[in-house]
């Protein structure tokens, strides 16, 4: 029998983060495309609409008129998943019909005044605003609540209904499924190990180095082994931060480096806007504030969808939803990709 060849023979991976598997099958990259083409987003917006309803000085739908900011604007979402004042569920010993409370606010964070202003193109100073923003909320929010989710949804793709460069804030009564999961697969790894699993899988990253995209004195971000994604990777603390309340001025300018340059990265790759879901995840906060989270390492994770090119994307569907996740390139053919990639000139530059 051939000998095993992770390039080219399929094999699945373990994701210690969540206890799931991942299927891995490299081949297929062979298979010719004949599904759903996207159109190519590209950063061609004006640097003002009056009916977009984020730029400065327009009037949302509730009748709000937005500040004429100059740098970032924060709001409470005019059409918010989560409210702070509503009544809860009656509790059920039914245990096939079980709910439970939901309370919570859903914040709205523009990045800059101007439309065609993504992080890519951003200045490393405007991003410092904005990770200095997140912070400001977050410290704000995890007084309160359990769990508080800073998020980006970036392109049409990947579900963003408003092209201005903004992310998401939500704060919950409740932990929620991801996040709890992590918490017990971390805590299970600390209890038997002594250590926190991403710092030693970080030590062990940076000595492999197959999959490291970037890495400063502050930062890692390498595509994790257990990718699900094409082109998903994550930004690891190396500093022991559990949250993002954590950081550093020196960590938080490093941070704005990392991202930027991650950030063009993605562009570069096939020369658009490149989209993507991204968010933090740190140890938890409100109630559970005071306990124990010496397991956890503030990281950010980006699940991009794109996998051929600018217009062909990865779905998951069918296997992935009825079983488990799949890939086809492997994590470190995606990571050679994205570090051999320019990371300080972005492609519309050259123009």
């Amino acid at each position: 029998m051939a000998k095993f060849e992770p390039t080219e023979h399929q094999h699945t991976r373990y994701n210690p983060l969540n206890g799931q598997w991942i299927l891995v099958s490299p081949h297929r990259m062979k298979r010719p495309w004949s599904g759903q083409e996207e159109r190519a987003q590209l950063n061609d917006l004006p640097e003002f609409d009056p009916s977009n309803p984020l730029c400065p000085g327009v009037t949302r739908s509730n009748g709000c008129k937005n500040p004429i900011y100059t740098s970032t604007f924060v709001f409470t979402n005019d059409f918010p998943a989560l409210l702070e004042d509503v009544p809860l569920p009656p509790e059920s010993d039914d245990p096939l019909f079980q709910t439970g409370g939901a309370r919570g606010t859903c914040r709205v964070m523009c990045f800059h005044p101007k439309s065609n202003k993504t992080l890519p193109v951003m200045t490393p100073k405007e991003i410092r605003t904005v990770i200095d923003a997140w912070i400001a909320e977050f410290k704000t929010l995890a007084s309160k609540y359990t769990w508080v989710q800073i998020f980006e949804n970036k392109g049409a793709s990947m579900g963003c209904s408003n092209p201005h460069p903004h992310c998401q804030i939500w704060a919950c009564s409740f932990f929620p499924n991801e996040p709890r999961v992590k918490d017990e697969k971390l805590r299970e790894y600390y209890q038997k190990n002594g250590t926190a699993l991403l710092d030693d899988y970080t030590r062990k990253e940076i000595t492999r180095k197959e999959r490291v995209v970037i890495e400063n004195a502050d930062w890692l971000v390498v595509v994790p082994f257990w990718a699900s994604w094409p082109f998903e990777t994550m930004i690891i603390s190396r500093n022991g931060n559990r949250r993002i309340s954590d950081l550093s001025l020196q960590q938080i300018n490093n941070l704005a480096i990392v991202i930027k340059e991650l950030t063009i990265k993605y562009d570069n790759l096939f020369k658009c806007s490149f989209p993507y879901s991204m968010g933090w995840h740190g140890a938890p906060t409100g109630d559970l504030i005071g306990q124990d989270h010496r397991h956890w390492t503030l990281h950010a994770i980006y699940y991009p969808p794109l996998l051929r090119s600018a217009t062909v994307r990865k779905f998951m569907v069918g296997f992935e939803l009825l079983c488990q996740p799949q890939r086809d390139l492997t994590p470190e053919q995606a990571a050679g990709r994205l570090r051999e990639l320019c990371g300080k000139k972005h492609y519309s530059e050259h123009i």
